[in-house]
């Protein structure tokens, strides 16, 4: 099995992994930080707003079974890509919406997901990066939704309605509804 792989930046990165992770097709979910100038930042630094990065994940998938346009209409489901530079309470830069294609038919894909994702819903304002270097996020970030997070207030307010969405429109594409 041949595996792809994607970057997305939708706000908090705990938010957009927990979703994510949920997805049928889906191998690992990786949180980290992508599109900024800081060499190795930490996460103090990207929360500074001062390096550039956005707090993103890399997503691993088997394009067998879950395409990247899927991927794509998931992420525009799960976040709101009107809001600049923002996800709710979550303000700055680091939490923009952004996708940062790892080829041409990714980035003409993202194009046409951004058409898909506008119809009947304002303006989006989601930004397609260039790749830069992707910085994999502290360990204690990493699957921070099935630990930690469980027990974090924000965590427990913002991501349990972004995986209601997520399993009523793609109640086929979840793991949830496989166990279901």
């Amino acid at each position: 099995m041949a595996t792809e792989q994607a970057i997305f930046a939708g706000g908090c990165f705990w938010c957009t992994e927990a979703v994510f992770r949920d997805v049928i097709g889906v191998e690992q979910v990786e949180s980290g930080y992508i599109g900024g100038t800081t060499e190795h930042p930490t996460y103090m630094q990207v929360c500074g707003g001062d390096t550039g990065h956005a707090e993103a994940i890399r997503v691993t998938y088997d394009p067998a079974v879950i395409g990247y346009d899927e991927l794509l209409d998931i992420f525009f489901a799960t976040h709101d890509p009107t809001q600049l530079n923002r996800q709710g309470n979550d303000v700055g830069t680091q939490y923009r919406s952004a996708i940062f294609p790892m080829s041409d038919a990714q980035e003409a894909a993202a194009r046409a997901g951004i058409e898909r994702a506008g119809e009947g819903r304002g303006k989006i304002v989601t930004t397609i990066e260039p790749l830069t270097t992707w910085y994999p996020a502290e360990d204690y970030h990493q699957e921070y939704w099935e630990g930690e997070g469980q027990r974090n207030p924000y965590c427990l307010a913002v991501i349990p309605p972004k995986l209601q969405k997520l399993r009523k429109s793609f109640a086929a594409r979840t793991r949830s509804a496989e166990t279901a």
